[in-house]
């Protein structure tokens, strides 16, 4: 599986608006992608949980890319209180298929479980560097999440590698659940050439890296789905 994440929380050079983020999640599934990971934003450009921004970003992409899986954000940064995530989940007007849960960060299950309650599917973000994969496989609802997001914080591209394989490690085999593994910055290549070798779900988008694998600058999430999928090619 090829998910896009066309914008993060970066508030320069990627789609902002449910328009843009619409029409870039149209042209990359029009070069491969199935999937898609999105961060919908505020006025000011910031990532948000709130209703109405989540259900006009995500009733942009089905209007244009119905047949693709939406899925958001529910990163801390976005509300520092847990409560205050889980209550936002819970007014949510406008479902998302699925949605990320950084088990690393304070109240995660409490976050996972307001998701759990509205029928929303569950990314479990296991980052590098941290005591997710432990927090997470102690979790009794672990067993019936969506997949595993894989992060690899390790941006060096010489050792973002072995990060990703003790990353992997620490997650072990025995949940049996589908591991999507991906990389940032200088370490997003590497990862996803991992990842391809593992026969595990990829991911790439501007959140990711904002360049190609040569270094030279990523024009738009579309060619660098178009590259991703030309590595993913038998």
């Amino acid at each position: 599986m090829l998910q896009v994440c066309p914008n993060g929380p970066r508030t320069e050079g990627v789609p902002v608006s449910p328009e843009e983020v619409a029409a870039a999640v149209r042209a990359a599934a029009d070069v491969g992608a199935q999937d898609a990971h999105l961060h919908p934003k505020d006025d000011a450009g910031a990532d948000t949980l709130d209703a109405f921004r989540v259900a006009e970003t995500v009733t942009a992409v089905r209007a244009t890319t119905p047949n693709i899986r939406v899925g958001v954000t529910t990163g801390a940064w976005t509300a520092p209180d847990p409560a205050e995530r889980a209550a936002l989940i819970r007014s949510w007007t406008v479902l998302p298929d699925h949605a990320s849960v950084n088990f690393h960060e304070p109240g995660a299950e409490l976050v996972a479980e307001a998701l759990i309650e509205r029928g929303v599917a569950i990314e479990a973000g296991i980052f590098s560097g941290t005591e997710a994969a432990e927090r997470f496989l102690r979790w009794p609802h672990a067993g019936h999440v969506l997949r595993i997001l894989a992060e690899v914080t390790d941006t060096d591209p010489g050792t973002a590698p072995g990060t990703a394989k003790a990353l992997l490690h620490a997650i072990g085999t025995g949940h049996e659940r589908p591991v999507l593994l991906h990389g940032e910055d200088g370490g997003a290549w590497p990862v996803l050439r991992l990842a391809v070798r593992h026969n595990l779900d990829v991911r790439i988008g501007l959140e990711d890296t904002l360049a190609l694998p040569d270094g030279s600058p990523a024009d738009d999430n579309a060619v660098l789905i178009q590259t991703a999928r030309a590595l993913l090619a038998p």
